[in-house]
Parts: structure tokens; C-alpha cells; sequence
């Protein structure tokens, strides 16, 4: 548990900051690893999706082993509004998202699978329920209506949901969904840890914030191959779930916040 402690409170340096002289309301951010042939795709279908708002999409690398990288910089030229971010060596979705985020200009986060499987048009939906929501929703989650994944994956998700759902009292039916929406300066209040992804929804609780859910469409898999397993997801969810729990139990609500005399 010391080791767990220690991984999740250690904060690594900022590679990037955000500029506040940039006015971008939305942050597109977008971890891959070995997706050269969906990434470039994606991006364009993502700027069709936000065509006419105030938007960046970040693409972050994650030490991928094709040319993935290499085309998505060929496509910057092609997309302007395309940020391309690279780790230096592979440190995993969360650290992904987290390098995305830190990096990012807008206050509001989108943020999609890299494989394509969750279609963007469904991703202004959810940034437009965020804004119009009151300040104590921090997140607007995805749930995949007709989830096009192998029998196997949709009922071992099932399952999964329903043991976090209860120990975690998170409220979320699909927390494996890409496709979420949150505030970015909520985000950065939360605890980083490898795999915290999935655990949004609870995590934001745990921060005093209300979660928002919605319908979305999912698709299958065009090209590459999934990069976790039901055995693999089971072996890190298990002391994840461990984490995550001992988090909660540690939490400590102030209530209202006020400042006089200011």
C-alpha cells in the first residue's frame, strides 16, 4: 500500500502549460499508442464535429512503435487547430491524458479513445450539457447505447461495472467509455495514479463534484488491436479498486466554502 501511496501523491514535472492569453473554450485530448491507422482519421472526424467552435485537439504519442506520430505531424498542415504531443517512453493512457490536459488551452476537456471506436459527433452533445450545467457538475460521461465489441469484452465490462459501481457507489454504468467531458480545473484537482481513467466518475465525487451521463453511439474497431485484455484489466482493476477505496475512506468534505472580508 506504501508503494501504491507513494506512485499516486508523486507529481511529475509540467512539460507544458496552458496559454491564458489563448482564448480556446474546448480541449480535444486524445491518447494513443500504436494507431497509425486510425489516428489521422479520427482527427478529421473530430474537427468536422467542432467545425465552427472554439476548439483544440491534442493528440498525445504515447512511445508508439508504428509511424502513428510521424502522420499525424504530416497532418498538422491539414489541421491547424491538430496539437501533437510525444512521451518519451510509454507511461500509459492515464499519464496520456494527464500530458494532454496539462497541456491544454481550453477550461473544458473532451476526451476519445484514440482507436476511433467512439464517434466524435456525439462529443459536442455532451460539451453542450457540461456548460449548462451548474458548476457543481464536473463530468459528463459517455455510455455506450450499442457497445460493437466481442461478446466476451461486453460481458466481462458488465460485470466489472456492476462490482465497481457498488463498492465505489460512483453512479456510473460504463466508466470504460472514452468519451467523457469534464472540467479542466476539476481534473486537476484529482489524485493522479496509473489507470485513473476509470475512475473518473468516483474520483470526482470524492472531490465534492456531481457526474452527468449520456447515450452515446460506439463502433467497431477498424484497424490495429485493442491493447488490454479481460485477464489484464482484471489483474490492475483488482488493487486499483483497493486504491480507489482507501482514497474515499480518507476523504474529508469541508462543505461551503466562503472567504469574508475579501
Amino acid at each position: 500500500m506504501l508503494g501504491y501511496i507513494h506512485a499516486m501523491t508523486s507529481i511529475a514535472s509540467t512539460p507544458l502549460s496552458p496559454d491564458p492569453t489563448d482564448e480556446i473554450l474546448i480541449s480535444v485530448v486524445v491518447p494513443v499508442h500504436d494507431e497509425a491507422g486510425a489516428a489521422v482519421t479520427l482527427a478529421r472526424d473530430i474537427a468536422a464535429a467542432f467545425e465552427g467552435q472554439s476548439f483544440e485537439m491534442i493528440f498525445v504519442d504515447d512511445a508508439s512503435r508504428d509511424d502513428t506520430l510521424k502522420r499525424l505531424r504530416a497532418a498538422k498542415d491539414e489541421l491547424p487547430m491538430l496539437r501533437v504531443l510525444s512521451h518519451g517512453q510509454n507511461a500509459g493512457q492515464s499519464r496520456a491524458v494527464r500530458s494532454g490536459v496539462l497541456a491544454a488551452r481550453g477550461s473544458i476537456i473532451v476526451t476519445l479513445d484514440g482507436d476511433g471506436q467512439n464517434p466524435p459527433h456525439d462529443a459536442p452533445r455532451l460539451v453542450q450539457a457540461l456548460r449548462a450545467a451548474p458548476a457543481e457538475v464536473g463530468l459528463v460521461g459517455g455510455r455506450r447505447a450499442k457497445r460493437q465489441d466481442s461478446a466476451a469484452k461486453r460481458s466481462a465490462s458488465l460485470w466489472a461495472n456492476r462490482i465497481r459501481k457498488r463498492l465505489l457507489q460512483d453512479d456510473a454504468d460504463d466508466t470504460g467509455c472514452g468519451l467523457k467531458v469534464f472540467r479542466r480545473e476539476a481534473f486537476l484537482r484529482l489524485p493522479y495514479f496509473d489507470h485513473m481513467h476509470r475512475y473518473l466518475p468516483a474520483l470526482m465525487i470524492r472531490e465534492g463534484y456531481r457526474n452527468l451521463y449520456m447515450d452515446v453511439d460506439h463502433r467497431h474497431r477498424e484497424t490495429g488491436r485493442s491493447k488490454y485484455t479481460n485477464w489484464g484489466r482484471l489483474k490492475a482493476s483488482f488493487s486499483d479498486l483497493l486504491g480507489v477505496m482507501w482514497l474515499k475512506s480518507r476523504s474529508r468534505s469541508p462543505g461551503k466554502v466562503e472567504e469574508y472580508g475579501a
